[in-house]
């Protein structure tokens, strides 16, 4: 069975489409690689001997995706990662955000209603809970004000699909993960920003590493046990997992709704400060950093319950937050290695 996915050459959707392989999925990958390349095809080739077919396309246009969709009438499903992801930005920049993370929904759904595609996937994100005071989070938590514009666009866009779905025959499943980190064991694959990295765990290894000089935790007099934000860490090789789950849950025929809600997280609230030591645990390396001040955007303190994910995907986190760091640190060592040896 074939799967599109969408932003296939980014970080989640390269390790979610090895798992696909794995499980004996075929895939084709669209991706405009306006914040990616293809190196990480190159590395999903490497681990699993299959060539993926990345159309180079901004979904935004919807001629181009209703190509896309036409060439792959044979599809089983859509897996749809395709975003821009980064708070700063869209605090900074909110109508670049509302217009290529909602215009690029909207055109993937046009598509998938226009050639009855029967199974969607859509990539969402804890942030849509906002700064809530209900720990851990259940699916049926309200949501809360959005803490930025990237927030705003994963509330908007499960609301659109929630819409779309009362009046369609596709099955969807929205998939509220919490912070992906770590990369694949082989090192083949993993984060990989362009420019500078937003993201904690990238942010750690490149300072340690030497790429960057120093790095700054934003915020340490939260309400917090050691003053610094609270985040639920998770494996991406366990979030590909659950796509994969989520897919064939649909498949099955398991769903009992139009539109169901999973949260994708260990259950586990680490601190920034946990991380970083768990960083240095592993690497042998004392990490220069420095406390500052908060950062706009961003939330004090979320984890997860995962048991409905649990229990009726059958999907667990298996990886714990040192094999995290462990598999992220071995992804920059390969990284500067390859520039080395060039």
């Amino acid at each position: 069975m074939k799967v599109l996915v969408t932003g296939g050459c980014g970080y989640i959707g390269a390790h979610t489409i090895v798992d696909l392989i794995n499980h004996g999925f075929d895939v084709v990958s669209v991706d405009s690689n306006i914040r990616s390349t293809t190196q990480l095809l190159d590395g999903i080739e490497k681990i699993t001997g299959k060539k993926i077919h990345n159309y180079k396309v901004d979904l935004c246009n919807l001629e181009d995706t209703h190509a896309v969709f036409h060439e792959n009438r044979d599809i089983c499903g859509v897996i749809h990662f395709a975003a821009l992801k980064t708070v700063p930005e869209s605090v900074a920049e909110p109508l670049l955000y509302f217009h290529n993370n909602l215009t690029s929904l909207v055109n993937i759904l046009k598509c998938i209603q226009e050639f009855k595609i029967p199974n969607f996937v859509f990539s969402s994100s804890c942030s849509v809970y906002g700064n809530t005071t209900a720990l851990p989070v259940i699916e049926e938590t309200p949501l809360g004000e959005a803490q930025s514009p990237y927030a705003r666009t994963k509330q908007m866009g499960e609301q659109i699909i929630q819409d779309y779905s009362r009046v369609n025959n596709t099955q969807s499943i929205l998939l509220r993960y919490f912070n992906p980190v770590g990369a694949h064991p082989s090192a083949l694959i993993g984060e990989l920003p362009l420019g500078k990295p937003d993201n904690l765990v990238p942010m750690i290894t490149q300072t340690a590493i030497g790429k960057r000089p120093k790095m700054i935790v934003f915020g340490h007099d939260y309400d917090t046990r050691d003053g610094s934000c609270i985040r639920d860490y998770i494996h991406v090789m366990d979030i590909a997992n659950a796509h994969t789950r989520a897919l064939q849950f649909l498949l099955d025929k398991k769903n009992s709704s139009n539109c169901e809600i999973f949260n994708l997280g260990t259950g586990n609230g680490v601190t920034v400060l946990e991380a970083i030591n768990a960083f240095e645990k592993i690497s042998g390396v004392k990490l220069n950093y420095e406390l500052g001040p908060r950062r706009p955007g961003d939330v004090i303190a979320i984890y997860a319950n995962n048991s409905h994910a649990r229990e009726k995907l059958g999907w667990e986190p298996k990886i714990g937050i040192e094999d995290m760091m462990r598999t992220a640190w071995q992804w920059e060592v390969s990284l500067r290695d390859k520039v080395l040896s060039n």
